[in-house]
């Protein structure tokens, strides 16, 4: 089956190639099991790949899809292939594509929550994450300077977003959607009057029933509709409920949890399956991934044909910034409660610190080898395995 090709891109005269839908299928069947590197990095592997080289899909469907990923609630990476998907194929494609791009990481996970359940108390095991949770705090770090680059510029405004959001998740060790909304709202009335419409809130309540299962699903469908930009952004959410709220996990297992997410390619937060697996086994992983990832899809699937048409307007574009500015400001702040739990003692804060300055020095050391060289250096440094 061959997929019409989409609109011509913005150079005129350029139109996109067509492709059989097994092949697009494929692409980003590859990129869920291989592509490392976060949330932003995946974002860069689909322009170079399918907007310059392959030419499936056209600039301007590329930097639609990457707007309705910074504007609806939800991982940056998961929604813009969901919606490049949906560009090709329709809701179909958009079905198929997050399929491909999520059951490979997902069933990684699957793998490691086994081993680490069935091996978790043994020295080895603890030494190992013990070494990636201090090199997983510099990756964070490094991913919360890429975003600030990115969506700050030189505005004002924005930065001032930024450090509120920054003290209040660090302060509060959670984020607040409501202050994500408020954001948006905000930098939208000042750079883009008059204002027109208020992004309804009636998406972000999702009640919790007593039910081990019910809540499960719930909690994770809740994340999935309250956190906006990378992926990492739902980590501060997810200490709030796991740790601090419901203490399923303790504050060494959600550390642990974080490392996997970001030892495992595809989207980052496919850690929600290893709390889920932690909890509650297979079925809790299952539940908290399709939880996660469902309002995600509705959110691209839902309002892709309204916003085809109107992605040009400006009182939308200020709306997005704002929230992109909290939403990196909300990454900033898990940080610093991230730091917190992770570095515990000075070999852990010179693992952090030697991968600080490896990602920022170089380019050619793979995130996964520095994963690999710090779980090393874990057991060879943790004190559980003298």
């Amino acid at each position: 089956m061959t997929v019409p090709p989409s609109t011509p891109t913005l150079e005129q005269g350029t139109p996109t190639v067509p492709c059989t839908l097994r092949q697009f299928l494929g692409y980003f069947l590859s990129l869920g099991a291989f592509g490392f590197g976060g949330p932003i990095a995946l974002a860069g592997y689909m322009q170079r790949d399918l907007v310059e080289r392959r030419q499936w899909i056209s600039k301007e469907d590329y930097l639609d899809g990457l707007a309705l990923a910074q504007l609806a609630p939800g991982p940056l990476a998961a929604q813009l292939a969901m919606y490049l998907g949906y560009v090709r194929a329709g809701v179909f494609g958009a079905t198929m594509v997050s399929l491909a791009f999520i059951l490979p990481s997902f069933f990684m996970v699957l793998g490691i929550s086994w081993l680490y359940v069935r091996f978790g108390g043994l020295a080895w095991m603890q030494a190992l994450f013990y070494g990636i949770g201090a090199a997983v705090i510099g990756i964070i770090v490094k991913a919360a300077y890429k975003l600030v680059k990115l969506t700050l510029e030189q505005d004002l405004l924005l930065w001032g977003i930024f450090f509120i959001l920054t003290l209040a998740t660090a302060v509060t060790q959670s984020e607040s959607a409501l202050l994500f909304i408020l954001a948006g709202i905000v930098y939208m009335i000042l750079k883009a009057p008059p204002l027109k419409r208020i992004p309804s809130l009636s998406l972000l309540s999702v009640p919790i029933v007593p039910a081990t299962a019910l809540r499960l699903l719930g909690f994770f469908g809740k994340a999935g509709a309250m956190v906006f930009g990378s992926g990492l952004a739902i980590v501060p959410f997810l200490y709030g409920g796991v740790v601090k709220e419901y203490h399923w996990l303790t504050e060494r297992q959600f550390m642990d949890a974080v490392a996997v997410a970001m030892i495992t390619p595809g989207p980052v937060v496919i850690t929600v399956a290893f709390i889920g697996y932690l909890v509650r086994g297979v079925w809790g992983a299952v539940l908290a991934a399709v939880g996660v990832f469902l309002p995600v899809y509705l959110f691209v699937v839902i309002p892709s044909p309204w916003f085809k048409k109107h992605a040009k307007n400006a009182q939308l574009n200020a709306f997005v910034k704002g929230v992109t500015a909290a939403a990196t400001g909300a990454i900033a702040g898990a940080c610093v409660v991230l730091i917190q739990r992770a570095i515990t003692d000075i070999p852990t804060a010179l693992i952090a610190l030697i991968t600080l300055v490896i990602l920022f020095k170089t380019k050619k050391v793979p995130e996964p080898v520095i994963i690999l060289a710090a779980g090393i250096a874990g057991l060879l440094l943790f004190k559980g395995m003298r």
